[in-house]
Order: C-alpha cells, then sequence, then structure tokens
C-alpha cells in the first residue's frame, strides 16, 4: 500500500473517530439534559462515562461543602461499599491533584508514574490505568469524574481524555441545572405549604414568627393521632386551637367535646367525664352518659388540665395509656376512641415540681407540646388583629366603623394587653359600639390605665404621647427602624422623619 494510502486511511480513520465521539456526546448530551433529579443525573453520568472509556471501576465526587477541599462520593460503579470508595478517594493523591490544580489527570502507568509512587491505594490495588476529570461550575470546581482500570496499560489515551473533558464540561452543566431545578422545586414546595397553611388557618390572624411557629406545629398534628398539650396565658386562644385542630384533622367528622376541668366541682367531675350507671348512688334512677361517651370517634378539650383533682389524675392517665374508662358504679371497662387535647394557663413544670400534677401524666398529655406566645410578645399581630375585630364587630353591631386613626394604633401597641387576644377584641368590640364616626379614635377607646407603663405615665401632650411609644418600640426592637415602623402601622419614611426631627438615633 502506498504512503499517500496509508496516510489517507489514517485520516478517514481520525475523521470517523472524531465523528464517533461528537455523536456519542450528542447522544449522552441528549440522556443528561433529560434528567431533572440531581442524585439519578450523577449515576447516569458516571454510567456513561464508563460505558464510553471501558473503565473498570469509577466514581463521581462533589465538593462539600461549596468552596473547600472536603469532598463526597456521591455515586460509585465496582467499589464494593460506598464506604470503600469513599475511603479510596480520601487517600487518592489523584483526587487531591484534581481538587488542588482543577486540572484533569490522564496516566497510562500508575504503578511506574513518579506522581503516585506514594500512593497506597494505587500501588496495593495495582491500578494501571487513570483519568480523572473536574467538574467545574463557573470559574469553581464543583466535583471531579474519576475512572481507572487495572487490566491494561494505556486503558485511557488522549483522545480519551479530550472526550471526557468535554463530557465534564457538558455534565457540569446539565448537574447546575438539575441542582437549580431541584431548588425551584422545593422552593415551590415551601411556597405551596405557606399559602396552604395560611388558607387552611385564614381565620387565625397573625403574621409575626411566633405566631407562625405555633400555625406550623399545628400542622404537624393534625392528622397524627397523639395527645397535645397546648400552653399559654389566658385569653391567648387555646381553646380557639385546640377546636382548629379538630376541625381540620382527620377526626374532624365526631364531635369536639370542651371540658373545664376547674368549673366541674371535684366530686361530680368523675360522673360528668365518665358517666354513671343506674344506682350507682342515690338519685342515679338511670344510666347516664359521659363527655367521654360522648366525644367517641372526636375530640375531648380538657382545658384547665391542672385543676384535675389528685383522685381524677391516675383515672384520665388510664384513660391516655390505655384507651379505657369506666363509669361510676359500673364493673366494666368501656374502650375510648378518642383523640385528648388538653390545656392550661399555669407553668406546667413548676405544677409537677409542687406535687399538684402527676409527672407521668404530665408526659402523656405533652406528647405534641404547643405554646401559645402573649400578645406583648407579637406585637406585629396587633394592627393584624385590630382590623380583623373592627371589621367583625361592624359587622356584628351594624356599625359604619372601617377603620383605626394613627395615634388610636399607637395607644393599642402601646397598651401590655395583660388579657391578651380576648381583651384586644373586647377593646375593639366596645371602641365601635361607643364611637360615633367611621373612624376609631383614641377617645373611643376604654383602657385599662393598670395595663401598661406608657397608659400609666400618660404624657401631657398628643406629640409626647407619640414619641414615647415610638421609642418604647424601638426599644423592643432592639432600634431597628424597619421592624418598628411594621409593629406601628407606619411607613418607613415617616417614622425616619420622626426620628430625624427629635434626633434619635436607631438602627436602620
Amino acid at each position: 500500500m502506498s504512503v499517500k494510502r496509508i496516510l489517507l486511511c489514517g485520516a478517514m480513520s481520525a475523521e470517523q473517530s472524531q465523528t464517533n465521539s461528537f455523536e456519542a456526546l450528542y447522544e449522552i448530551t441528549r440522556t443528561i439534559n433529560s434528567i431533572l433529579e440531581p442524585d439519578r443525573l450523577l449515576e447516569k453520568i458516571l454510567e456513561e462515562a464508563m460505558a464510553h472509556l471501558n473503565a473498570e471501576r469509577g466514581f463521581v465526587f462533589l465538593v462539600d461543602p461549596p468552596g473547600t477541599k472536603d469532598f463526597s462520593v456521591v455515586a460509585n460503579r465496582n467499589f464494593g461499599t460506598p464506604a470503600a470508595s469513599h475511603a479510596f478517594a480520601a487517600s487518592s493523591s489523584v483526587v487531591r491533584t484534581v481538587l488542588e490544580t482543577g486540572e484533569p489527570v490522564l496516566t497510562h502507568d500508575a504503578q511506574a508514574d513518579e506522581r503516585f509512587e506514594a500512593s497506597r491505594s494505587i500501588i496495593a490495588q495495582k491500578i494501571l490505568s487513570i483519568i480523572c476529570i473536574p467538574l467545574r461550575s463557573s470559574d469553581r470546581v464543583k466535583g471531579a469524574v474519576y475512572l481507572d482500570s487495572s487490566i491494561a496499560r494505556k486503558a485511557f489515551t488522549e483522545e480519551s481524555l479530550k472526550f471526557l473533558t468535554v463530557f465534564g464540561h457538558l455534565a457540569a452543566v446539565a448537574l447546575e441545572n438539575a441542582e437549580r431545578y431541584s431548588q425551584l422545586q422545593s422552593e415551590n414546595r415551601r411556597l405551596q405549604e405557606a399559602v396552604d397553611l395560611g388558607h387552611r388557618f385564614s381565620h387565625l390572624v397573625g403574621a409575626s414568627a411566633p405566631w407562625k411557629r405555633v400555625l406550623e406545629r399545628m400542622e404537624r398534628v393534625l392528622d397524627v393521632d397523639v395527645a397535645v398539650l397546648i400552653t399559654g396565658e389566658s385569653g391567648t386562644g387555646k381553646e380557639v386551637i385546640a377546636r382548629t385542630i379538630h376541625d381540620h384533622g382527620s377526626r374532624r367528622d365526631h364531635p369536639f367535646i370542651a371540658v373545664n376541668c376547674a368549673a366541674i366541682p371535684e366530686q361530680l367531675l368523675e360522673s360528668e367525664l365518665f358517666g354513671y350507671v343506674k344506682g350507682a348512688f342515690t338519685g342515679a334512677g338511670s344510666d347516664k352518659q359521659g363527655l367521654v361517651d360522648a366525644a367517641q370517634g372526636g375530640t375531648l378539650f380538657l382545658d384547665e388540665v391542672t385543676d384535675l383533682p389528685p383522685l381524677m389524675q391516675p383515672k384520665i392517665l388510664r384513660l391516655l395509656q390505655e384507651k379505657e374508662y369506666r363509669c361510676v358504679g359500673d364493673t366494666r371497662s368501656r374502650t375510648a376512641d378518642i383523640r385528648v387535647i388538653a390545656a392550661t394557663n399555669r407553668p406546667v413544670a413548676e405544677e409537677v415540681t409542687q406535687g399538684r400534677l402527676r409527672e407521668d401524666l404530665y408526659f402523656r398529655l405533652n406528647v405534641i407540646g404547643i405554646h401559645l406566645p402573649p400578645l406583648r410578645e407579637r406585637k406585629e399581630d396587633i394592627p393584624l388583629l385590630a382590623h380583623h375585630f373592627l371589621r367583625r364587630a361592624a359587622e356584628q353591631y351594624r356599625r359604619p366603623v372601617n377603620s383605626i386613626q394613627a395615634e388610636a394604633m399607637h395607644v393599642l401597641l402601646a397598651n401590655e394587653w395583660k388579657g391578651n387576644v380576648r381583651e384586644l377584641q373586647n377593646a375593639l368590640e366596645r371602641a365601635v359600639v361607643l364611637c360615633t364616626a367611621s373612624e376609631l379614635t383614641r377617645k373611643d377607646f376604654v383602657l385599662d390605665d393598670s395595663a401598661g407603663p406608657v397608659l400609666r405615665t400618660t404624657p401631657t401632650t398628643l406629640a409626647d404621647f407619640e414619641r414615647k411609644v415610638i421609642e418604647t418600640t424601638l426599644a423592643e426592637t432592639g432600634g431597628n427602624r424597619t421592624r418598628t415602623a411594621e409593629r406601628l402601622g407606619v411607613s418607613l419614611r415617616w417614622l425616619q422623619y420622626r426620628l430625624k426631627e427629635w434626633n434619635t438615633g436607631g438602627e436602620r
């Protein structure tokens, strides 16, 4: 064969090889770009790289956390276990070289390559051919693809390196897209959950961080049939929360029975809860159904549970533990298919320490605890609640009131509201009834002068009062102007103007 023909055949062979590589890259790109789950994509990247280069083993690792030299193996083939592949990668000088330089590594004979003569893992496992290319995201090494062979020297060539480098760039782009898609999916789920949460509990007004935590905890327990203990000061809405959990939970189609443990005389409490049979005591002329039986399939709400008499506590404990109870005067036990939600406005830990509440009962009641913050700890919610109660009262009492004057809102924000939401609701209802115009003003509110420090030390002028309210709120927010403006229901610009006028400091 002539030299000319040999050269021509060689050129055709090189051209054919290049065409095959392009076709392979095209097909691989189509495949990996169709996968939007990062974990599955990483597995596919490794599979395609090994298949095209006929590698025996391989793994993909990602830098974790980003921007460091730490990494974790996220996909591996033929290394036995994930732990084995990670141990090999952690000891590999090839991996360290790629991470430190950001350049690919290719060796035809790792046993004779002086770069790796100190590598125990390569020598011990008699690895001959190695190729490792970085996965780049922007200008940063995001991870790498490692392949090796113990069968043949020169298993990977310069042509292999070119192919895998281009493949690595395409894989990095596909991985970045998959991660972005995954992040968008997560954010979309988070936003959807927030929307669902707001819609589901739309009657529970509030947007402050403490209140959002309450709603999130409620969301978790709706369809989980466990005991819930709601704590919080008087007037924070414990029964409202209990009813909401029932109304939106799996027992919504069955009764919600509320029992105020402090309101029923001790000698009557057992028969009220468990009922009694005919002849149980003088006057028991017939059987009587108890509240536990009335709640079958639904929810029994034990309000002020820390007021349970000592003799009743073991019986409630049995109800919680065994789902059993016994009517007064009966000799047989009955089964209770109920969910128990309890509430108290007392410090429960102190009640247990003082021996007024059994510790084992407390643990059974408090499988899930929900603490309702007092209104003074969620002042951002006062404007929202005030307008909510205003609209409701105006409709109920048929009053043409539709707004609250800024000075009046300042008074509401300055009050400590010892009676919490219940007290605020009563204040708004009274104000709506007393109001003779379409807007509530300071004079429409009848507030307890002992309610808070601002109201006790009433300033001499409206300007003094306004300044005191703003300074108090600034102190409560640690000098944060944005949060102060939100709490007061005014614009940040208006607040900054006032502070400049008084030459008052504060963080922006």
